[in-house]
């Protein structure tokens, strides 16, 4: 099997040329504008309005995937999956009561009799969801009762029998005897709503391992694998989801996500990601905080629309046989969501997937104790997030051998666009905004054209133009607010309104800064073997 690991130590100048490369690529397109206006300014404003043209026509497309899926998660959240899972347990019985209506919405319902229809014609073996369990597992590192306990609350009122559900609460033994202390007590009191439940302390300073979550959950997926072999239940019939402390899901997420695993014959090259939406608390956060998070959150309903995108994010699920075929989470490194992605396309050969699940896990934004603090978590949050510009070297590592086993056309279009992600996060929204002015003010009287003069007006009329998305944003973040809570008062949506003004500079801010600061790591070679454990406080 093809070593999945990432290095540890020295890497070689091959690894070491690609870890460098996102920094130096975003570096030399930030300075590209500023050297071509001082040697040829005509060209720099055809690079200029060049770029602007790309990134409009990528806003008109984001907008209208922004519309489509808030439809979908609309539709999808009505649907009755459980009522659809169940159809699974007796095909023949379902198919001979089937009604296109009864489930009051039509959206997918032809799907779901094509699905029956198939299941009953065919000679291969589907599951029945009943052989099925879900496992959850909850790491945690320093999280009060008052944000985990939620957590719990909210899978255990799932539309799904909890009897085949399995839950881990994973807790750092380096927290202290407070967290240990809590993740007892919550099983405890919960143990008896789960088929089984367990508290599972992952030790401190385990040999070859950075302080991540990566550690955690896969300590965790050990004793998940010695309890199944105990019980003689089969990996392959478990999917387990990682979720963080915060997070609810939609009570229909198991029941969606069951249904979908049972149908899909090549689950163990599958991995399935629902909506990340983190608005749990977005009145109570600083309005950088508010922008941020409902970006974040169209940003994760974009991209579950586009397949060649969309990778492990988060909260996500896999099932058991997979995990075990990769040795769980990699935990060498602080992005392990994403990058187990990764790590199962090359143990799959390049047959693998991400299947989007349209139902949201609810999250909470950035909120620490203080708003000077919560503007520094935001930052260090979205600073870890851009460090998955360490999976370019990885990738190409293992891509780019000789003897790698994935198709290399596929292959070389997925490192491309996963190179070229990381280096727009870093340099789109600066280039963007500033630009179009480097001609104007960089170049000798001599050199410079009349459209150099002209160039800051083209680019603004583009821009005011590609508003038009920011405004569709805008609309549907307010229909995905959750209710005012009773200590703000009306003025409060007026507030909700006008922090979009501050967009560019969150954008800035957090994003190119995030981007450049973890790529500048990764040129260097400081690297971030720290999980920065974004601090959590729930406001009463």
């Amino acid at each position: 099997m093809t070593d999945l690991e990432i290095p540890l130590g020295k890497r070689t100048p091959k690894y070491r040329f690609f870890e460098m490369l996102p920094a130096l690529l975003s570096y030399a397109l930030l300075v590209t504008p500023i050297v071509l206006s001082i040697i040829n300014p005509l060209l720099a404003t055809a690079f200029i309005i060049g770029y602007i043209i790309m990134w409009f026509v990528k806003a008109i497309a984001i907008t209208y995937r922004t519309i489509q899926g808030y439809q979908i998660l609309q539709v999808a959240k009505k649907v009755n999956w459980l009522s659809r899972l169940n159809d699974l347990e007796d095909v023949d019985k379902a198919l001979h009561n089937y009604h296109p209506d009864r489930t009051g919405t039509e959206w997918r319902q032809a799907q779901h009799y094509k699905n029956l229809t198939v299941i009953a014609a065919s000679d291969r073996q589907y599951y029945h969801p009943s052989e099925v369990y879900n496992v959850v597992i909850l790491p945690i590192y320093k999280e009060s009762r008052e944000v985990v306990e939620p957590t719990i609350q909210s899978i255990i009122q799932s539309h799904y029998d909890m009897k085949q559900m399995i839950f881990i609460l994973a807790f750092e033994e380096r927290a202290g005897e407070a967290t240990k202390e809590l993740a007892g007590s919550l099983v405890k009191e919960y143990e008896s709503q789960f088929y089984y439940a367990a508290a599972i302390g992952h030790p401190a300073d385990l040999p070859n391992e950075v302080i991540g979550k990566g550690g955690n959950i896969t300590y965790a997926a050990h004793h998940l694998k010695a309890f199944l072999e105990k019980e003689r239940i089969d990996p392959d019939k478990v999917i387990v989801t990682t979720l963080d402390a915060d997070n609810r899901p939609d009570p229909s997420y198991f029941a969606y996500l069951t249904y979908e695993y049972i149908l899909d014959l090549k689950h163990r090259q599958r991995a399935y990601q629902p909506i990340s939406l983190y608005m749990s608390n977005i009145w109570d956060v600083p309005a950088p905080m508010r922008v941020l998070a409902t970006g974040n959150s169209f940003w994760t309903i974009i991209n579950a629309q586009r397949p060649h995108m969309l990778r492990n994010f988060s909260s996500h699920a896999q099932g058991m046989a997979s995990l075990i075929d990769t040795n769980f989470w990699s935990v060498r490194t602080i992005v392990e969501d994403g990058h187990q992605y990764w790590r199962s396309y090359f143990r799959f050969n390049g047959d693998y997937e991400v299947t989007p699940i349209y139902v949201p896990v609810h999250q909470d934004a950035v909120l620490d104790a203080t708003y000077w603090k919560t503007i520094k978590a935001q930052f260090i949050q979205l600073r870890r997030w851009a460090y998955g510009a360490s999976d370019v070297a990885y990738v190409a590592d293992k891509g780019f051998r000789k003897n790698s086993t994935v198709p290399f056309f596929a292959f070389f279009g997925r490192f491309l666009r996963l190179l070229e992600s990381h280096v727009s996060w870093a340099t789109a929204s600066i280039i963007i905004a500033f630009g179009a002015w480097a001609p104007l003010f960089l170049s000798t009287e001599a050199n410079r054209s009349i459209v150099a003069h002209e160039l800051p007006l083209i680019a603004s009329q583009l821009q005011q133009i590609a508003m038009v998305g920011l405004f569709v944003t805008v609309f549907l973040a307010f229909k995905m607010l959750p209710p005012r809570p009773i200590r703000y008062k009306r003025r409060r949506n007026l507030f909700m309104l006008l922090q979009w003004v501050i967009m560019p500079i969150t954008t800035i801010a957090y994003g190119s800064l995030a981007a450049f600061n973890s790529q500048t790591r990764l040129l260097i070679g400081k690297y971030l073997d720290t999980f920065d454990v974004t601090t959590k406080v729930v406001k009463k």
